[in-house]
């Protein structure tokens, strides 16, 4: 026992004098959340400003310099999610794309490679594209449905881009936000109307990511049934007894001049 107090006594005056050593390594993405602070307003996007600004590529660097696998857990999730973010900014940005996503890498009206097969993603010394990251990466090691509301696809329909950068210590929190911000806060995108059962639900979890969130109409019921308050719409939810249907997914990017000219009706969704 006298052997076990004195070993904890030597680990305790380690840590204290090597904590930083000792502790599991971060990633610094203070010069993203700068550069989000600054050229994110509700979620949509300055693209020409962090075209200009030499802290992004600058981060960018520091991103492909990474060892994520010497990340604690939660930090090593935060560092992907803002890979995903960042270098969807970086595709935009690339080819200079102002009006939608889905308008890059396209032949003849067709998405060729498409826009998440293009391998520009420099991260922890290997090469990907956005599909790598989000399917083979995040969805494969981390079975954590809320990622879809934190991957900004550059379009109006995903959930809105943090004006803040991802980070390990404060990960759950941001999680959560963005959940219940998608699912709560956006009745254009996801809202239940128990008058008639019927759950009008964005396409990531009625059709895209279904499987992410339960596969069955029942179990995305309950899913989302968490977000809610305790009234008729939860009941509803948890009842399984509704229709699925879903709302329109808007791909018109995610941009402050594109949301000025929805606002002023000078383009449609």
């Amino acid at each position: 026992m006298r052997k076990h107090f004195q070993l904890l006594a030597s680990t305790a005056l380690l840590a204290a004098a090597f904590g930083p050593q000792l502790r599991a390594a971060e990633f610094d993405h203070s010069s993203f959340d700068a550069l989000l602070r600054a050229h994110v307003a509700a979620g949509m996007v300055d693209y020409d400003a962090f075209q200009a600004s030499p802290a992004f590529p600058k981060y960018l660097g520091a991103l492909a310099m990474a060892d994520p696998a010497s990340l604690a857990d939660e930090e090593r999730l935060a560092y992907w999610i803002n890979v995903y973010n960042a270098y969807t900014i970086q595709l935009i940005n690339e080819h200079a794309e102002r009006k939608s996503i889905r308008n890059i890498n396209k032949t003849l009206g067709i998405a060729a490679k498409g826009p998440w097969h293009e391998k520009l993603v420099k991260a922890g010394g290997s090469v990907y594209h956005l599909d790598n990251v989000e399917h083979d990466i995040i969805r494969r090691q981390w079975r954590e449905p809320r990622i879809h509301f934190a991957l900004v696809c550059a379009a109006m329909g995903c959930p809105t881009l943090r004006s803040e950068a991802y980070t390990g210590a404060k990960l759950e929190q941001q999680l959560a936000e963005q959940a219940r911000a998608f699912l709560i806060e956006t009745p254009e995108k996801n809202r239940v109307d128990a008058a008639t059962g019927t759950v009008h639900g964005s396409l990531i979890y009625v059709k895209y990511y279904r499987e992410d969130f339960g596969s069955t109409d029942a179990a995305i019921g309950r899913y989302l049934a968490q977000f809610h308050a305790d009234g008729p719409e939860k009941r509803l939810l948890l009842s399984g007894r509704f229709k699925l249907v879903e709302t329109p997914y808007d791909w018109t990017l995610n941009s402050q001049e594109q949301a000025k000219a929805l606002a002023a009706g000078t383009v449609k969704p």
